[in-house]
């Protein structure tokens, strides 16, 4: 979120600066293959806490449906 829209800032003002000389194109190009590993690192972070949440929530579902066929109480 944050992190994320201050990547983008940060690639937009490299292309700006780019564009209007004030920066090298290999110090550029260098710089936004670095914020692109960056940005897959927060990828891969964010798809790790979902699947961890989505394995949490299906092992509660099984606890309940194991109960529930055992006749007991589901407890949260």
């Amino acid at each position: 979120s944050r992190e994320l829209a201050g990547i983008k800032q940060r690639l937009s003002d490299l292309a700006d600066d780019v564009l209007e000389g004030r920066q090298d194109k290999g110090v550029a190009a260098v710089a936004s293959q670095i914020l692109n590993v960056y940005l897959r690192a927060i990828s891969t972070e964010l798809q790790v806490r979902e699947q961890l949440e989505l394995v949490g929530r299906l092992e509660s579902l099984e606890e309940a449906l194991e109960q529930s066929r055992s006749g007991g109480r589901y407890r949260t």
